[in-house]
């Protein structure tokens, strides 16, 4: 197996070899039952993310945060349906760091993001405009669909130029 090195250029004029971390695997117990859909999709999407990850070249700060996650994930002795909320946590956690720290997203990221904001940063005070100019505070709905159709404008438009730019994930967060 070949393994990534990048060099790292000192205050002295030597280059030093570094290999960038790895990203811990999640651990699935051989006891782990099969029979509940959605833990199996929880934990399919997670490893999912964990591969896609591992083909990327990540900061070993967001990679250090990423493998504290999982381990947190790996030593719960959660079941059920708190596993897969555990689960989904650490799996927004983990988005949250990577866009934050290098600006890398899922597909859909922003468009689902704009979508609620776009609803009340734009549709509600569309909203009491037109109920207040035409005096009837209850036409306050009529702009949350205007809202909702700019923020996903807003929201494809920045997803579009993550992709362009290559800093998508080839998974959607369900």
């Amino acid at each position: 197996m070949i393994q990534k090195c990048k060099f790292i250029f000192l205050k002295t004029k030597e280059y030093k070899l570094t290999t960038p971390m790895e990203i811990i695997p999640l651990k699935v117990p051989a006891s782990f039952p099969q029979d509940n859909p959605k833990l199996n999709n929880a934990i399919h999407q997670f490893d999912n993310l964990l591969t896609l990850l591992k083909q990327r070249e990540l900061s070993n700060k967001v990679t250090t945060t990423i493998n504290n996650d999982i381990q947190a994930l790996n030593s719960s002795t959660l079941t059920g349906k708190a596993l897969v909320q555990l689960i989904r946590k650490v799996q927004m956690r983990i988005i949250r760091t990577l866009e934050k720290e290098m600006k890398i997203v899922p597909i859909n990221y922003y468009r689902n993001l704009w979508l609620a904001l776009g609803l009340s940063a734009f549709g509600l005070p569309i909203g009491v405009a037109i109920g207040l100019s035409l005096g009837k505070i209850g036409l306050l709905g009529v702009g949350l669909p205007f809202g909702m159709g700019i923020g996903l404008l807003l929201g494809a438009g920045m997803d579009k130029k993550a992709k362009d730019e290559g800093r998508q994930l080839d998974i959607e967060i369900k």
